[in-house]
């Protein structure tokens, strides 16, 4: 299953009219590429609940690798939490012993046939996928105190740096045995951290947890989307059919069907979408630039994101903006 229901509040304005799973990295919907990823291990059979905008990602997927990937949605009406929108999708699993869940918004290189595997072994009634970060940044993500064979003892959420017990976090990747169903009841907004893992402890169920070694992150705020492609550009991930373009001022991403004047420079970490089209002796620097987006002559755009179908008429730095047309002047 992969939860697809989240508003993207902490990405807005990029997310005004486009769901947090279709958000692109490297010109690539970060959903397109989570899907490619489980196409790439063999999984066939994918379910998504859906709210905001939940159209755009049915309408999507529905075709999504023909022949190779069954892609089934429901849409929330009225959020229900994480554990909530899985308990909605428990018909899907109607035949299975374990399934796997994980985030239509995750951008990561997880090995998610060793997770499902050590879960496997564990004969836990959940695994959730751990990555180790820089200890500053603890306080910003849920923190997982595991014991030396791997099993959960403690939860802090977000603790301050000075108290954190590890720097293992959560990333939102498990894999269950259908009876964690038992644990989340019917109609109710119930969330996973909150209120099955607290559960489940409480009952002496063991959660175990299985360490990723790659790379890792979940583009919440604008500030890690961002970061996300700039180390997409850095190949510190890998985008199923992307390379990126090594220039003589910088590397970048160029989509498709782009109309970039001669006299034009994209310098420094850059993502340019389809049809965009960049004027004379414009200047990119440092900056995403979504489909259908127009630089006009001799604007400088430096560490700027602009949403699809962006018309942008001035310089600008340091700008964030989701309108169809940029005219006034910062």
């Amino acid at each position: 299953m992969v939860m697809a229901a989240g508003v993207g509040s902490r990405l807005d304005p990029l997310t005004k009219n486009i769901p947090k799973p279709l958000v692109p990295v490297a010109n690539l919907p970060v959903m397109d590429i989570l899907l490619q990823k489980l196409v790439a291990y063999g999984i066939t059979e994918v379910i998504a609940n859906t709210h905001y905008l939940g159209g755009q990602i049915s309408s999507r997927y529905e075709s999504f690798l023909p022949n190779r990937l069954n892609f089934t949605s429901i849409h929330e009406e009225n959020l229900s939490g994480t554990a909530g929108g899985v308990k909605k999708c428990e018909f899907f699993f109607e035949n299975e012993d374990d399934f796997l869940v994980l985030s239509g918004d995750g951008l990561h290189d997880a090995q998610l046939d060793k997770i499902i595997e050590s879960h496997l072994n564990s004969g836990c009634i959940a695994t959730m996928a751990v990555v180790p970060v820089a200890h500053e940044e603890v306080c910003n993500y849920g923190v997982v105190v595991a014991s030396g064979n791997n099993i959960v003892q403690e939860f802090q959420e977000k603790p301050p740096v000075e108290l954190a017990k590890s720097n293992l976090i959560n990333t939102g990747i498990y894999v269950f045995k259908k009876r964690i169903f038992d644990y989340i009841p019917e109609g109710e907004k119930y969330d996973f951290a909150k209120n099955v893992f607290p559960s489940l402890m409480e009952a002496g169920e063991k959660i175990h947890t299985c360490k990723i070694n790659g790379y890792w992150s979940d583009i919440g705020t604008l500030e890690q989307y961002k970061q996300s492609n700039f180390d997409a550009l850095d190949g510190k991930v890998s985008i199923p059919g992307f390379t990126p373009v090594k220039t003589a001022h910088g590397v970048c991403a160029i989509g498709k069907n782009c109309e970039i004047s001669p006299s034009a420079l994209i310098k420094g970490k850059c993502v340019i979408g389809n049809n965009c089209k960049i004027g004379e002796k414009a200047v990119i620097e440092d900056s995403i630039l979504w489909d259908n987006t127009e630089i006009a002559p001799g604007c400088i755009v430096k560490n700027c994101m602009f949403s699809k179908n962006s018309l942008v008429e001035t310089s600008y730095e340091n700008k964030i903006a989701a309108l169809d047309k940029i005219a006034q002047t910062v």
